[in-house]
């Protein structure tokens, strides 16, 4: 059955942005994609994900979507949704909603795939926002799926690229995730650059933002 695999990266981390990423598949393109050794991102070194990440679209062609938020531009809509009292999973729908919008202007699909994140009426109301309309299916362990775990990796190489870039712009290594190491990366990044741009790199809503201002 041909369908429409969204997954996302970076929203456990605290720095660098948020990908989202949908990919059409049908048969043929599946046992390609198998083939090539297409599985769930987090089953794979940065190396095949790199590799996989440009063999992908000579697959699947077009009909993919790489929808990607800065942190300037994840705080910007974060306060908005918290002053509408939505929380981070509508913006997630948002971005998946978003992936999979592009891709379904591209190709005609009746069934779209995502992880269990959240309610899936938070992505098929924002779907139906924009006058589309597919049969949404959400499971845990989605990455299981071909067309998802393509996404998983296109959203990943986008992430990881992503706070590379940053992280040479600004001269600070910025870590994945959120450790002590992060907190270090930030604090320091802070004593360089100033706390006013610290939202250029980082995710502000984070608990760690307070560890690094000195409020916990």
């Amino acid at each position: 059955m041909p369908i429409v695999g969204s997954d996302e990266s970076g929203k456990g981390d605290y720095f660098g942005p948020l990908v989202a990423a949908a990919v059409y598949v049908d048969k043929e393109m599946a046992e390609i994609l198998k083939s090539s050794g297409v599985r769930d991102s987090k089953d794979l070194p940065e190396t095949k994900i790199a590799d996989l990440a440009a063999t992908i679209p000579k697959i699947v062609g077009s009909k993919l979507a790489v929808i990607e938020i800065s942190p300037e531009k994840y705080n910007e809509l974060y306060q908005k949704f918290a002053s509408e009292n939505k929380n981070l999973n509508m913006l997630l729908a948002w971005g998946h909603a978003k992936a999979i919008e592009v891709v379904l202007s591209k190709v005609e699909c009746k069934h779209a795939l995502a992880d269990q994140f959240a309610d899936e009426r938070f992505i098929l109301s924002k779907l139906q926002e924009r006058g589309k309309r597919i049969d949404l299916h959400q499971m845990p362990k989605a990455e299981t799926n071909v067309a998802v775990a393509a996404a998983s990796i296109l959203a990943r190489h986008r992430f990881v690229s992503r706070l590379s870039e940053l992280s040479n712009r600004f001269g600070i290594e910025l870590p994945r995730g959120t450790s002590q190491q992060t907190i270090s990366a930030a604090k320091a990044f802070v004593n360089i650059h100033g706390i006013s741009m610290l939202g250029k790199v980082a995710k502000l809503h984070f608990k760690t933002t307070e560890i690094v201002i000195g409020k916990k």
